[in-house]
C-alpha cells in the first residue's frame, strides 16, 4: 500500500483547550472515575482525528496515532512489555507520578527538547510480555470513528538507549515483542506502522557506530518478516542527522524512511540532504521531514523546495512531513488575538504546518496563495525594524572577548559570605516557587480582566508572599523565598517584561504529562525596560532577618524555553539576555538582597546531539551564566539550580558557571549525580532530596537516607539541603509537611556530625 503524500510525525495531544490536562488532573484528584476519563480522552482523540482530516490529511494512515496519557516512551514501554503493567490505568500513573507505596520512575529531557520522558527501569534477563491491546483499542476506536490512523511507537533501539541502565542484552527479546506487537496490528488490518528512531541522530552514553549495530540486530530481524505477516514499517529519524546509521538503513530499505531536514538540522549539517538521497535507494519511499516541527517561524517555501529537489532528483517520488513531532508547538496561530500582527504573519504553528506541508506537495504552480504568503513573512520580516536595537548591538560589541570570570575566587567568596550570612551547617532553602493557588490564579486572572485594581492585586500579591515567609521562618528553612506569586511561569513572566519577545494567550505546550507551558517567541534583539523583580523582594526581605532570595531565570533557561530566532545565532541572544539579567542583579543588591538565584535547569536541555558540536555551545552557554553575576560584589551570593536531566555529561560546565551554591535534581536517581562530583566542582551544592513532581509526601527517614549518602560525595561544609525544584505545581497539603519533614531531618544529620 502506498504511503500518504502529506503526513505528519506527531500532533499536540494535550489538545487545544488543554482537554487532557484537565482529565488527568481530575482523574487524579478523584474529581471523575476512570470510565469518564477513559470517555474523555477517547473523545478528544476522534475530535483531533477529525480536526486534522479537516485540514487536509485525508489519505488512509496520513493521520499519526502517536497516543500517550502521560508520556510517549512510557507508553511504548507498556505496550511492548519492557515495564510490566498492562492495560492498567492506575498502574501507568503510579510509574508516572508515584504513590504512597512506590517512587515514581525518574524523568529527564527528550533529546535537545523541553519534553519529558519518563526513564524506564530494566534489568538483564528480565521478561517481557507485550500488551498488544493498548495500541489494538487506538486502531480500533480510530476506524469507528471513520478515520484509518497509523500506530505510532518508540522503536526497539531507541528504547533501550533510553532505559537504565542500557541493557542491549535485551534487544532480541524486546523485537521479538515488537514483532507479537506487529502481528497483533497486521491481524486487525493495519497496514502502516510508525517507528520513531531519534537514538540514531544523537550521541548517548551508546557510541553512534554501536547504536548502528544495534539498528541492524534489530531491523533486519524486523523486516525479515513477510509483509503478510505485518504491517509495512515506517521508520523515522526525528530530531537531528543520522550518521553511521545512515549506511544502514540504506541497507535494511525500510518500506518508508523518514529524515529530518528541518533548517535547524542543516545549520549543522548542509550536506546531509545529498547524503541521504546518494545513499537511500528507490525501494524505500523517502519521507522528507522538511517543515520545522519544533520552532514556530514560518517555512521558507522556496527554500524548502530546494531541499525538496535535491531528494526528487531522478524523478523519485518523495512524501512530505514535519521534522519531529508537532508536539513542541501550539495548536494554532487562529487562537491567538493580541499578537503584534507583524510578528503574527511571520508564524506558523501545528495547524499552519500541515498547511505549509500542502503547498510543498502541491507545488507553486497549485498552491500559489501559500508560496505568495511565505515570500511575504519573509521579506517583512526581513525589512522590519523591530528586530533589531543599535544600542543592543553596540552593548554587545562591548563585552570583553573569551572568558569572563567574577572577582574575587570562589574560596574567597565563601569565606567573605559565610561572615555576612552565618548560615548553619546544611544549611536548608527551596528552590523558589511555591503553589499556585487558586486564589492567586483567579486574582491574576480578575486583574488581567479588570475586576482586580492593580492596587488591589498587588495586596493580593503581598498578603501571599507574607504567608510564604510566614510559614518558612516557622518551619525553620534558613534561606527564604517569596514563591513568586506574581509569575505565571518562570520564563514567561520574564518575557513579558523583556524587549523583544512576545507572549501568547493559548499557545500551550506539553511538557510531561498534565503540565504545559505557553513559551515565549524571541523575535529581535532584548533589552530590559524596567527592573522586574526588585520590589517583591524587597517586600519579601522586609518580613524576615533571615535572607531572602532573590529569583531570576538564567539567560540560558529563558532561551531554552522560548521559541528562539532563526536568524541570529543563539549565542547571540544569550548575551543580550545575560545583559538584562545583570542589570537586574545590580538592582538587586542596591535594595538589599543578599542571596540571588540564576536558575539554568535547561543547560542540558540545549546540549547538542552531536559531540563534537558541544563544546561550542558550553562556552557560550557558561559565559552568558557568568556575564549575569560578573559584577556582584563578593558578598552577594549566587545560587543556581538545575533539573531533570543528565548533567553528568556536562558537570564540568556545571562547575565553570561558578555559581557559589548549586542545586541540582538528585532524588528520583538516589544521588546518583553525586559520583561524578570531584576536586574540580568547588561550588557548595544542593543536591535535591525531596521529589517535588510526585504527590507523595516523603519521610523523614527517606530524607535522612539521601542527606547521608550526599554527604559520601560532598563536604558537610558544602552541602545544601532542599527539594529537587519549585514548588509550583504542589498543594500546600503536601508542601508543608514535605518541608517540615525536610528540615527535621536536616536536623537528625547535623546532630550526628
Amino acid at each position: 500500500m502506498n504511503f500518504p503524500k502529506a503526513t505528519i510525525e506527531g500532533y499536540p495531544r494535550i489538545g487545544a483547550n488543554r482537554e487532557l490536562k484537565r482529565a488527568l488532573e481530575s482523574y487524579w484528584a478523584d474529581r471523575i472515575d476512570a470510565d469518564t476519563f477513559r470517555s474523555t480522552t477517547h473523545s478528544l482523540r476522534v475530535d483531533t482525528y477529525n480536526h486534522l482530516r479537516d485540514l487536509g490529511l485525508t489519505e488512509d494512515y496520513a493521520i499519526p496515532a502517536d497516543v500517550a496519557y502521560y508520556d510517549q516512551v512510557l507508553e511504548t514501554a507498556l505496550t511492548v512489555g519492557l515495564i510490566p503493567g498492562g492495560t492498567d490505568l492506575d498502574e501507568e500513573f503510579a510509574l508516572a507520578r508515584g504513590n504512597d507505596t512506590r517512587v515514581p520512575l525518574e524523568m529527564t529531557k527528550w533529546f535537545d527538547t523541553n519534553y519529558h520522558y519518563l526513564v524506564p527501569e530494566v534489568a538483564a534477563g528480565q521478561e517481557i510480555t507485550p500488551a498488544p491491546e493498548r495500541i489494538l483499542r487506538l486502531v480500533e476506536e480510530a476506524r469507528e470513528a471513520g478515520h484509518v490512523v497509523r500506530p505510532a511507537l518508540v522503536g526497539p533501539v531507541t528504547l533501550l538507549a533510553l532505559s537504565k541502565p542500557v541493557e542491549f542484552s535485551l534487544l532480541d527479546a524486546l523485537t521479538d515483542a515488537y514483532a507479537e506487537i506487529l502481528a497483533a496490528l497486521k491481524g486487525a488490518g493495519v497496514e502502516w506502522v510508525q517507528l520513531a528512531e531519534p537514538a540514531l541522530v544523537a550521541d548517548l552514553s551508546t557510541t553512534d557506530e554501536e547504536l548502528a549495530g544495534y539498528l541492524e540486530q534489530a531491523w533486519s530481524k524486523l523486516l525479515a518478516i513477510d509483509t503478510a505477516e505485518r504491517p509495512n514499517l515506517y521508520l523515522t529519524t526525528p530530531y537531528g542527522a543520522t550518521r553511521k546509521a545512515l549506511s544502514v538503513l540504506g541497507a535494511l530499505e525500510p518500506e518508508a524512511l523518514h529524515v529530518d531536514l528541518s533548517p535547524w538540522t542543516l545549520d549543522s549539517d548542509a550536506d546531509y540532504p545529498k547524503r541521504v538521497a546518494d545513499t537511500i535507494g528507490p525501494k524505500v519511499q523517502l519521507v522528507a521531514g522538511i517543515i520545522d516541527g519544533r520552532n514556530v517561524w514560518a517555512a521558507n517555501l522556496r527554500e524548502r523546495t530546494e531541499v525538496l529537489e535535491v531528494l526528487r532528483a531522478g524523478g523519485r517520488e518523495v512524501a512530505v512531513s514535519t521534522s519531529t513531532s508537532l508536539q513542541h508547538v501550539p495548536h494554532t496561530l487562529n487562537a491567538e488575538k493580541n499578537l503584534p500582527i507583524d510578528v503574527a504573519n511571520w508564524l506558523s504553528f501545528a495547524d499552519e504546518k500541515i498547511a505549509e506541508i500542502q503547498a510543498l506537495v502541491a507545488g507553486e504552480e497549485a498552491a500559489q496563495e501559500a508560496f505568495a504568503r511565505s515570500d511575504r513573512a519573509v521579506r517583512t520580516r526581513t525589512e522590519s525594524d523591530h528586530i533589531h536595537n543599535s544600542a543592543v548591538a553596540d552593548r554587545v560589541a562591548q563585552l570583553p572577548a573569551g572568558e569572563v570570570k567574577r572577582a574575587p575566587e570562589f574560596a574567597e567568596r565563601k569565606r567573605i559570605q559565610g561572615e555576612a550570612l552565618g548560615l548553619p551547617d546544611l544549611p536548608t532553602t527551596t528552590i523558589g516557587s511555591f503553589p499556585q493557588t487558586t486564589e492567586i490564579r483567579k486574582a491574576r486572572a480578575d486583574h488581567k480582566s479588570g475586576a482586580l485594581t492593580d492596587a488591589e492585586y498587588t495586596e493580593a500579591l503581598k498578603k501571599e508572599i507574607k504567608g510564604v515567609i510566614e510559614m518558612q521562618e516557622e518551619i525553620g528553612l534558613d534561606v527564604l523565598v517569596h514563591g513568586e506569586p506574581e509569575r505565571n511561569d518562570m520564563v514567561q513572566y520574564f518575557a513579558e517584561l523583556l524587549d523583544g519577545f512576545v507572549a501568547t494567550e493559548n499557545g500551550w505546550v506539553q511538557s510531561y504529562g498534565s503540565r504545559c507551558t505557553r513559551p515565549p517567541i524571541v523575535f529581535g534583539d532584548v533589552s530590559r525596560p524596567e527592573p522586574m523583580t526588585v520590589e517583591w523582594a524587597k517586600y519579601a526581605q522586609s518580613l524576615s532577618d533571615k535572607p531572602v532570595k532573590g529569583m531570576l531565570t538564567g539567560p540560558v533557561t529563558i532561551l531554552a524555553w522560548s521559541f528562539k530566532r532563526d536568524d541570529v545565532p543563539l549565542s547571540v541572544s544569550a548575551d543580550q539576555i545575560a545583559l538584562a539579567l545583570a542589570d537586574e542583579v545590580s538592582d538587586l543588591e542596591a535594595a538589599g538582597i543578599k542571596v540571588i538565584q540564576i536558575d539554568e535547569p535547561a543547560l542540558r536541555e540545549l546540549l547538542p546531539l552531536r559531540a563534537d558540536e558541544r563544546p561550542a555551545y558550553l562556552d557560550w552557554a557558561v559565559r552568558a551564566f557568568r556575564l549575569v553575576a560578573l559584577e556582584a560584589q563578593p558578598e552577594t551570593q549566587i545560587h543556581t539550580h538545575l533539573c531533570y536531566s543528565e548533567f553528568g555529561q556536562i558537570i564540568d560546565a556545571v562547575a565553570g558557571l561558578d555559581a557559589d551554591v548549586t542545586s541540582i535534581e538528585a532524588a528520583r536517581s538516589k544521588m546518583e549525580l553525586l559520583e561524578d562530583i570531584d576536586e574540580t566542582f568547588h561550588s557548595e551544592i544542593g543536591p535535591g532530596v525531596w521529589d517535588i513532581h510526585s504527590p507523595r509526601v516523603p519521610s523523614t527517614e527517606e530524607m535522612v537516607e539521601l542527606i547521608r549518602a550526599a554527604l559520601a560525595n560532598v563536604p558537610t561544609d558544602r552541602l545544601w539541603v532542599n527539594p529537587d525544584c519549585g514548588l509550583k505545581t504542589r498543594g500546600y497539603a503536601e508542601v508543608e509537611p514535605s518541608l517540615k519533614n525536610l528540615v527535621a531531618a536536616r536536623d537528625e544529620v547535623a546532630a550526628g556530625l
